[in-house]
Order: structure tokens, then C-alpha cells, then sequence
């Protein structure tokens, strides 16, 4: 039974996961406590580009989690009003423009397309001749693509900071957890922090990314989650100006980019994805690796993206690049985050492992944690997500 006062749940962790299962358990009308060793969106989250995709999803649990996440982030934007929804976050259904720029590409795209489609995606077949009418500045020469306007992009930390805001959650900053409390037969009682605090709960939710499995493992729990280093750069800002018509008008990415996502190759990986921004900058990326919690800066790999994106936009050429930025996104073997009762420790809960999807993922893994803290009947299966998996 959890002590006079104390919340009913812990949330550990400040980033997009961590927000979204704050902001729908409070919904739940469950008093909320997020904790963070860092600031808000410090970790992957702030690292993000804000994609919040349904093209890179093959049908399957994935696509299923994304196109719920879909219609919650719709309902987020409409529900917080003008002032506090899209605007701010800078939600936008701007879609996305997958290209080949081979014919057999192409037709492994179309095919990937009809799939994701029979599952309830909407996309648009687009022919070489016609991928002008979508993007002006691309490149000349390629073999076809597929429209999906569906695709959205937002803030990440705007996003995390908002919800976590409205959602009335007491949200502590710079305190980490040192110790997850059990009872003699294992349930959770609370949390002890670094300080040395006790922080007593019913539940406690483990949304901490990348090191969600170290947390797990306190516990006696295997969670196989493995930092995958990305990288993105980011352009000085275009002509077009804040808030105003931009050369780049969708979320553009080539068809290799989806297969390299799925892929369980640790080497270097790099697919061209550019977009632009409300500030109008654009973000360029991706690359990933699995090199552990390396921090370094590869300038071998800046070159690539840069490379990439010229070869789709040959106008950036002549653009400046301002910045770069890495984050470390939370991979796991099977691709597929982690959702769900922990099979050892009754009262935690995981919500982590969602690699490079996690803003996308976020409002329905929330809303399904905070369907599962009140025995409620969750909007889909969560057995394909549940942590025993890697038991």
C-alpha cells in the first residue's frame, strides 16, 4: 500500500517516453513523480530529429504502436488548444518522401508500400516525372518514390517539456535513482535516489532510454538494450525564413534508410534524410553505429551525411553547415521497444528501447503504460513489447 502523500507512481526518466507516461498516467488520474539525473530532454531526446514516421515501419507490432502514436499525437495537438498543442510543439504533418534511385529499388519500395498500406497506411505511388511536383530542388535521375502524408515532425524538447508540464507531474530534475525498494517478496515500494532520499511509491516506471537495461539489471532483470550512436547536422537557415515556405518542403529520405534502421550490423551505417525546420534550418542526417557510449565527433561521417544530402538536394552545396550534434538511441536486438510489467519485481514497469522511433512511439507507449498501471484494457496488444521476452 503505498504511504499518505507519496505518489502513486514513479517515472524515471524526463525525456519523450518518460513525458508521455507522465502525461497519460496523470490523465489516469494517478499522482505522478518524474525523476531525471539530468535536465528535461537531456539525453536521447534532445538529440533528436522529432520524426514521428509510419513510411520506416514494416507491417508487424512496430507499425501497429506507430499508427496508435499517430492518432495520439493528433489528439495531443487538437486537446492542448492553439496555444499549448502544435504550435508550440511544432507538430506538423509535413509527410514524407521516400525516394529510389534505382528501378529495382523502386520496386522493392512499392512493395514494401503495399504492405504498410493493406495495414492502414496511406501512401501515394510517385513517378520519376513527377517527384518535382513534391520536392522542386531534388535531384534529377531518380527512379520513383512514394508519398506518405501521414509522416509528421515535431520538437522533440518542446514536446517533452509541454506534456510533462500540462500533465501536473512533479517533475524533479538532477536527482537520479540509486536503488529501486522491494519488499521481502520483491514489490516495489519506492525509489531511493543518489542523495540518499526515500522517495516511496506503488509503481515505478523505468522510461530512462539508453539506460533503461543497467536500471533493469538492479533488479535481476535482462533487458539487451545497446547505445547506437547517430549523428545529425544542421544548416544555417535558409531564405524562406522562420515560419515561411521552405526549398524543402516534406521529410525526404532515401529507401535505404528503413533497412539500415532494421539492420543488426554494429558497423557504421549512413542514409541520407533532410528535412527542414520552422526556423529554417535544415536537419540533415543519418548515421548509426554501435561504438558504445563513444562521445567523439567521426568527421569522416559528417562528410558522408553532407555528401548524402547534396546528392539528393544539389542546391545545399552552397549552404553552410552551423552544428552537429550525436545522441545515443537505445537499440535492441529484436527492434522493437520494450513495454510492460517487469517478469520479476511486480510495481515496475519498462518503457524504453525504442532506438531511433522513440518520439514517434512515445504517446502510445504512454498511453499503454497508463492503461496497464489501472488495469485498464489497453488500444493494443502489448504482448509483442513485454520485457520477459529476453528472460
Amino acid at each position: 500500500m503505498t504511504e499518505a502523500g507519496a505518489p502513486d507512481v514513479i517515472v524515471i526518466g524526463a525525456g519523450m517516453v518518460g513525458a508521455a507516461c507522465a502525461y497519460y498516467a496523470a490523465r489516469a488520474g494517478l499522482r505522478v513523480v518524474v525523476l531525471d539525473r539530468g535536465p528535461i530532454a537531456g539525453g536521447t531526446t534532445g538529440a533528436g530529429a522529432g520524426n514521428v514516421l509510419v513510411s520506416d515501419k514494416t507491417p508487424g507490432p512496430e507499425l501497429d504502436l506507430a499508427l496508435l502514436s499517430l492518432r495520439l499525437w493528433h489528439q495531443i495537438g487538437t486537446e492542448l488548444g492553439p496555444d499549448l498543442g502544435a504550435a508550440t510543439m511544432e507538430l506538423e504533418a509535413k509527410g514524407g518522401l521516400v525516394v529510389a534511385a534505382s528501378e529495382g529499388t523502386r520496386d522493392q519500395l512499392a512493395r514494401l508500400a503495399s504492405a504498410q498500406h493493406a495495414a492502414g497506411v496511406e501512401v501515394s505511388g510517385v513517378a520519376a516525372e513527377d517527384l518535382g511536383q513534391y520536392e522542386p530542388h531534388l535531384t534529377e535521375g531518380l527512379a520513383g518514390g512514394v508519398f506518405f502524408p501521414q509522416d509528421m515532425q515535431v520538437q522533440p524538447m518542446r514536446a517533452a517539456a509541454q506534456l510533462l508540464a500540462v500533465s501536473g507531474a512533479d517533475v524533479r530534475c538532477g536527482v537520479g535513482v540509486r536503488e529501486i525498494e522491494r519488499t521481502g517478496t520483491g514489490a516495489v515500494t519506492g525509489v531511493v535516489t543518489d542523495g540518499g532520499s526515500r522517495l516511496p511509491a506503488g509503481a515505478v516506471v523505468n522510461a530512462a532510454g539508453v539506460s533503461a537495461g543497467e536500471l533493469a539489471a538492479r533488479v535481476g532483470t535482462r533487458l539487451p538494450i545497446a547505445p547506437r550512436r547517430g549523428f545529425v547536422l544542421v544548416t544555417e537557415a535558409l531564405d524562406g525564413g522562420p515560419g515561411r515556405a521552405q526549398p524543402i518542403r516534406h521529410k525526404v529520405y532515401s529507401a535505404e534508410y528503413a533497412g539500415g534502421a532494421a539492420s543488426d550490423d554494429a558497423a557504421l551505417q549512413t542514409s541520407a534524410v533532410v528535412e527542414s525546420t520552422h526556423a529554417g534550418t535544415v536537419l540533415i542526417g543519418s548515421s548509426r553505429e554501435r561504438v558504445g557510449f563513444d562521445p567523439g565527433f567521426s568527421l569522416p561521417v559528417l562528410c558522408q551525411l553532407a555528401a548524402q544530402a547534396v546528392a539528393l538536394f544539389p542546391f545545399l552545396a552552397a549552404v553552410r553547415v552551423l552544428r552537429a550534434y550525436r545522441g545515443f538511441h537505445p537499440w535492441t536486438p529484436d527492434h522493437l521497444p520494450v513495454i510492460g510489467p517487469d517478469p520479476r519485481t511486480a510495481g515496475l514497469w519498462h518503457a524504453c528501447g525504442h532506438e531511433g522511433s522513440g518520439i514517434g512511439l512515445a504517446p502510445a507507449t504512454g498511453a499503454v503504460i497508463a492503461a496497464l498501471l489501472t488495469r485498464a484494457r489497453p488500444d493494443l496488444d502489448p504482448a509483442p513489447y513485454a520485457p520477459g521476452r529476453f528472460a
